[in-house]
């Protein structure tokens, strides 16, 4: 894995199995330790209120409410879905990232370098300027934004395939590429429309926000990751020979090609839907992979799921200082992990230049 990680991991790619269990079982506990998020925001219902309210609410104690209905509101309609919606965006976009610079060995691959976010964004935007799109009601955003995404997908597919053969070279630059394009369309849709309501309105969108959560994007956005993270660490031997080089995949029986196509096409669905109820939301597919090695080595079948639990806790947070900086109005998400994942980029490029990586 000369292009993922610095050369301190040890020749097994991981880390002692001790210190594994111990990072996942902190990991655990501060991804539920993260439900307390649920009270934060523009109204503050404080930690014990919370709790009573979800254990009345899930196992029916204690049964006399000493909360208001306006709390219970908040919590079981608002706060709730939107932290679960949460984690599971920053799970999804995290082991999507882990899968993207395992299969094309660069440490710098992440979502929005497959143009699904870029086919999400012209979806939406077509929607919130025009009114046109895929699905009803107040489905119609989503609908739109998941089909893009797949149309992204399907012309990166096509782009990255030379000869039947799919190599990481290619998949990346279809990928900028597809990416570039539908920006342009994106911005010159906001251009044509000559409204400035739906222009703040697309760019809310292109910075992210869980401001859509409810239980149905909950429930079709945390089935459609869940089975993605299934799949990839089923995969996880797979993506472990790719991320050492093509030879070492060819030597296990593997064709990288096929490989990379059937990784492209979980990871560009598992995207689309995290994105298609979220908006772009930048760093987490970046960072999140690089800081699950660095906690708990570079073997997949591992590291996949301390992604997953890093990702969660993440966006969780960052979503709770987006309702809490300037409320109650809502910062866009993508700006608080862009401020939060900005300085740890800085620090694993130092971390990987004191190492020669």
């Amino acid at each position: 894995m000369h292009e993922m990680q610095p050369p301190e991991a040890d020749a097994v790619f991981g880390v002692s199995r001790r210190r594994t269990a111990i990072w996942i079982a902190v990991l655990i506990l501060l991804l539920i330790a993260s439900l307390l998020a649920v009270g934060i925001g523009s109204v503050t219902i404080p930690p014990a209120t919370v709790a009573r309210i979800l254990t009345h609410q899930l196992f029916g104690f204690p049964r006399t409410p000493s909360w208001s209905n306006a709390q219970e509101l908040i919590v079981t309609q608002v706060r709730f879905p939107r932290v679960l919606l949460g984690m599971v965006v920053g799970a999804g976009l995290a082991i999507s990232g882990m899968a993207l610079q395992a299969m094309t060995r660069n440490i710098l691959a992440e979502p929005y370098l497959l143009g699904v976010v870029g086919g999400a964004s012209t979806g939406a935007a077509l929607t919130i300027l025009f009114g046109v799109g895929v699905g009803i009601g107040g489905s119609q955003l989503t609908g739109s934004a998941f089909a893009g995404a797949l149309l992204a997908m399907a012309l990166v597919l096509g782009l990255g395939r030379s000869g039947g053969q799919v190599t990481s070279t290619r998949l990346l630059l279809a990928g900028v590429a597809v990416g570039y394009v539908l920006n342009a369309a994106t911005s010159f849709m906001i251009f044509a429309a000559h409204s400035a309501q739906g222009a703040q309105d697309v760019l809310f969108w292109l910075l992210g926000s869980l401001g859509l959560a409810d239980w149905n994007a909950v429930s079709i956005s945390g089935i459609i990751v869940a089975v993605a993270f299934l799949v990839l660490l089923g995969w996880s031997r797979r993506l472990d020979a790719l991320s050492i080089g093509d030879e070492t995949a060819r030597s296990l029986g593997l064709s990288p090609s096929r490989v990379r196509v059937e990784l492209l096409v979980v990871v560009a669905l598992c995207v689309a839907a995290v994105v298609a109820v979220s908006g772009g939301i930048a760093f987490v597919g970046l960072i999140v992979p690089h800081v699950a090695r660095l906690c708990t080595g570079s073997v997949h079948r591992v590291s996949l799921i301390s992604a997953a639990l890093i990702g969660a806790i993440f966006l969780v947070w960052a979503d709770a200082l987006a309702r809490a900086v300037l409320a109650p109005a809502d910062v866009p998400i993508g700006i608080i992990t862009a401020v939060v994942g900005a300085p740890m980029l800085f620090i694993l490029i130092r971390r990987y230049r004191a190492y020669g990586a």
